[in-house]
Formats: C-alpha cells, structure tokens, sequence
C-alpha cells in the first residue's frame, strides 16, 4: 500500500483550529506585538483581514531595532457590489477613524481599508457589521464575495440577478459562530464538538474559490476568471435561467510551468430554481478531490484540468442527482465598464465614475472621497461597485438628477469619464507598499505608465480607442491580468513581463511577449505595435486581436492555454 501524501500545513492549522477561532482572541489581546504568529495570520484570513507592513518603512524600522510597521487590510463582502448611501457613509467614516483616508475599490467588487492597527481591529470590524456589512469569508479557503455586473440596460431581469448573487453568498457564508464570537462579542462556545460546516467541513476547501455572475452582453466579472460563473439567458425579456461556467483561475507563479492562468469551461446550463443547489453541489465536488497537499496546485482550474471537463460534469450530476442541461447561446461584447449616465427603461439614471487604481481618496486638488461623501448624504438610490474598481451612483431619480449632477461638477467627477480610451480600461492591483507578495509596482506606478503610452495613442489617433490594460505586482493574477490586451505583471523592482493579446471580451488569455522589461522599455517595445495597429487594423478590429492576427503574438489553437475566438485563418 502506498504511502499516504503528506497535507499542506494549512490543511493541518484548519483541522486543529477549533472551526477557524486557534488562538486569534489571544494573538489580538496581546500588546506587545502590532502583529500576529504566522498561524493566526492565516486563520485572520477567514475572517476578512490579511496582516500588512510598511515596506517603504522596513530599511530603516530595521535600522532602529524596532519591529516592522505592522497595520491590516479588512476586506468588506459587498455580494453583487451594492451597498446603500448609508453604507458609503459608514465606510467613509471607518477610513478616516481607523484607517489610511481612503476607501479601496477591489475587482471583486469589494471594499478594503487599510492601514489598521491591531488594536482598532476589533472594534472596527465591529462597526463594519453595525453598517449591515460584514467581512466573514471575504479571503480565505472558502468562497469570496459573489459579484454580480450593474449592467443598467439589463434592468427588467438585474433586480432578479442580483437577488440570486446575494442569496448564493448567503447560502455559501461559512456557519461556523467563531466570527461573531471574536469581533462581535458573541456567545462563546464551551465545546464546538456539535458544530458543523454543513458545505464546507471542518477543513474547508483546498483554496479559495470565487463566483461571479453576468449577464450578456457585459462581461465585467470576468467570468472565465472565477472558478464558477453562472451567465444569466436572457429570452424574450425574462430570464430562464443560467449557464455554468467553471475552473477559470489567474494565478501563477514565474517559473513554475506547472502554475498557470486558465479559462473557464461552460459545462451547462440550470434554472433559476436550481442555481444553489448547483453552486453547493460544484463547492462539494471541490472540497471533496481538490488537491489539498500542493496549494500552488489546489484551485478548481487544476481538478478540473487534472480530470477532465467531463469528469467534473458527471461528478457534479452525481452529486447533484440529476442532470444539468446543455448550455445555451449566447454573447459578450466586452469587459469593461459604461461610463457616464444611462438611463433605464424606469425613468432612473445610473452613472458610472472613473475612479483611477479603485482608490478613493481626496488628492492634489480632486477631493473625489469627500464629493462622493456629499453626494450618499442626499441620495436615494444605491452605490454599485463594478468588476473593474470603478463606482456607478445608481438609480437616480429625475428629480434628483440635477442635484447629483451638481455635486460631480462641483467637485470635478463627470470629468473623470472624458479620459483616453486606455486609462478607462485599465486596473491596477494595489501591490506596494503593502502587498507582502509584491514585486514591483502596480498601484502607484500605472498611471504615470498609461501618460507615458497615451503619447503615443493620441499621435496615432487611438484616444477613444478602448484597449484593456492591467498592471500587478505579482503573478497571483489579482487584477486579473491575463485576460487584458496589455498586461504587465511584476517580475522584481522596476520589471515587469509583458503579456499580450487578450480578448477584448475577456474571453481569451494572452500570452508573454517580452520578459522582465524595465520601465524605460515599455514605450520603446509598444510604440510600433500601436502604431501598426493605427495603420493596419481592419475595421472594428480589437488591439487583442490585431495582435494575433499581425503576427506579434502566435495563437496555439488547441493549447489548453490559449483560446482563440477568431477566424480559422488568423490563427495560421
């Protein structure tokens, strides 16, 4: 009998962690600290929070004999990225008491705050949930925040498709009463040996897992980026149901073949009534045979890669105890956002804001947190956080119409849509200083890189010209690069590979083109391909596509790495 493989140590640190509580209400009690053991770090996960430093601080901090500058990141489960002008309030006022004065805007449509001290931890987290929000299941190994697209002009069946994302992130929050016991001050339990995890177990999933759902034409979720989408068929106006889409993932890391960004496959297709049973029945298949003793090799994308699309459609059918039927038509025009007003077939307005790397801050001039604070004190509708770290100040009505357009003229938001094409499409993960996984910058280095490349997009006429570009510090895929037309992806400080030739629709993973290019190499190695594309590109043609079909990046038709969506003979 062959020897049993050994569990990743994380495996062990779930078993033994009393259904996620270990010692965390010892760790945050202890002051002598500002940080906590690598063990309660990782079950702080699952609760919302990632420990955090100052790397701009560490050098000197280290110089000094003291410890490095220690602060947490507190992620806030915002299912389908609605939240109320109460809500927007609240977090504005959270990130000026007890955190950096900014609210982030995530791609998971999410907010984070960073900057805060272990000791406010609790209290914040607290206040979190007085706001009805809450940050339970926001990372960790069990499933994030659910996304849904704002998509306005999808009104007559959105109130329905976000009602399923919030009942999905509800039936998928993890029962265990270890939350409300640390951050809530709930009723502590003597002995948990009676409580259970109905979904997950008491070890969770292997890795984390994410959802999104969409409805055509938008794809802004990105769904081939998820391990299980749901995409919304829509007939005749009234919605019949969803396909099924799983095993889309990101990350990967440099130099390790065996890790790698995948497409979700769409495997079929259930109605409405059946969508939970089938997100719960998908969740167990993966608790059940993901691998649980290699993490790099624990997402869906590699049980599903491992065993076949098949196999896992026959698997989910056992489980589920009836058959999913075959997917259904249908198309994406796009990834990206619709900025400006939209009007909807209920006389309400929704504008959606440009809000550059999703950080939302007052700054040189642009007091954008303190007008958007104004305007949650008047308004009537909602806040809608989309896929791609922008806002939409959602159903707005007539008569309040002109008061909210006064206030973004006031404090300059309509002008954030009057931007070139590229910086409207671009998405940059947060990464220095914080990010204890980065390699180089993302956040406070993409805009000056897109001023830098828009040079020369306006001298070849390209302004209005949508071309997605995403920037990381890593390649852990946060910001969803691989799915972009140009992607840099940090490789050390100052260098990044370059990938291109991603679907504009975010329906084909591009491919490395340079690697470990400097900053001072990014327009020298761009600049002919844009001006190539201005030149020769057929009508309507994508920059993704133009790059392919030039010859710039060459397409591996059946390669499990690339999928191509173009004719037969752009591929030769």
């Amino acid at each position: 009998m062959s020897e049993e493989k050994k569990l990743a140590s994380n495996e062990y640190l779930k078993i033994e962690s009393n259904y996620l509580r270990g010692t965390l209400a010892e760790g945050l009690a202890n002051t002598s600290t500002g940080g906590l053991t690598e063990d309660e770090q990782q079950l702080l996960k699952f609760h919302g929070c990632y420990q955090q430093d100052d790397r701009d601080l560490r050098a000197n901090r280290r110089k000094h004999k003291l410890e490095k500058a220690y602060s947490f990141l507190i992620r806030i489960r915002v299912p389908g990225g609605v939240a109320t002008p109460k809500q927007w309030i609240e977090m504005d006022r959270l990130s000026t008491e007890f955190a950096n004065h900014t609210i982030k805007l995530t791609t998971r449509q999410a907010f984070q705050l960073h900057g805060v001290i272990k000791t406010q931890l609790k209290r914040t987290i607290k206040e979190i949930n007085d706001a009805a929000m809450d940050t339970i299941a926001a990372c960790g190994d069990v499933n994030r925040n659910v996304m849904c697209n704002p998509n306005p002009h999808q009104s007559e069946v959105h109130a329905e498709v976000l009602k399923m994302s919030e009942d999905l992130s509800a039936h998928l929050t993890p029962r265990t009463g270890a939350y409300h016991e640390i951050w809530l001050d709930g009723e502590k339990v003597v002995d948990s040996k009676d409580e259970e995890e109905p979904i997950y177990g008491k070890t969770y999933l292997p890795r984390k897992f994410k959802i999104a759902v969409a409805v055509p034409p938008s794809n802004d979720v990105d769904i081939h980026a998820n391990d299980l989408s749901f995409v919304a068929i829509v007939e005749e106006g009234k919605l019949v149901g969803y396909n099924i889409a799983v095993g889309g993932g990101m990350g990967m890391t440099h130099g390790v073949v065996e890790t790698y960004p995948r497409l979700a496959d769409i495997i079929g297709f259930v109605t409405p009534d059946k969508v939970l049973d089938a997100a719960e029945k998908v969740v167990m298949v993966q608790r059940d045979f993901g691998d649980r003793t290699n993490r790099k090799h624990a997402r869906l994308k590699y049980t599903i890669d491992d065993r076949g699309a098949d196999w896992f459609t026959e698997k989910l059918n056992e489980y589920l105890g009836y058959d999913i039927e075959p997917a259904r038509d249908f198309v994406f025009d796009d990834n990206g956002d619709r900025f400006g007003w939209v009007e909807d077939a209920n006389g309400n307005s929704h504008f959606t804001l440009f809000v550059e790397g999703g950080r939302v801050v007052d700054k040189d001039g642009y007091d954008l947190r303190t007008g958007l604070r104004k305007i949650a004190e008047i308004h009537t509708g909602d806040f809608r956080l989309t896929a791609n770290q922008n806002l939409q100040i959602a159903n707005v009505s007539p008569e309040q119409r002109p008061k909210v357009q006064a206030l973004m003229d006031e404090y300059k938001m309509a002008d954030s849509v009057h931007r070139s094409g590229l910086r409207l499409n671009s998405i940059a993960c947060v990464s220095l200083p914080t990010c204890g996984l980065a390699l180089a910058e993302a956040e406070r280095y993409l805009p000056t890189a897109v001023s830098e490349i828009e040079e020369v997009i306006e001298a070849c006429g390209l302004r209005h010209d949508a071309i997605t570009i995403r920037m990381t510090g890593c390649p852990n895929g946060c910001g969803r690069p691989f799915l972009s037309e140009i992607a840099f992806v940090g490789r050390a400080p100052g260098k990044y590979n370059l990938y291109l030739g991603g679907g504009h629709a975010g329906d084909r993973l591009n491919k490395l083109y340079r690697e470990a290019i400097t900053r001072d190499e990014i327009i020298p190695t761009l600049k002919p391909l844009i001006e190539d594309y201005a030149k020769n590109r057929t009508e309507g043609e994508k920059f993704g596509d133009f790059v392919i079909r030039a010859g710039y990046i060459k397409a591996t038709v059946n390669g499990k790495d690339f999928h191509l969506n173009l004719p037969a003979q752009a591929a030769l």
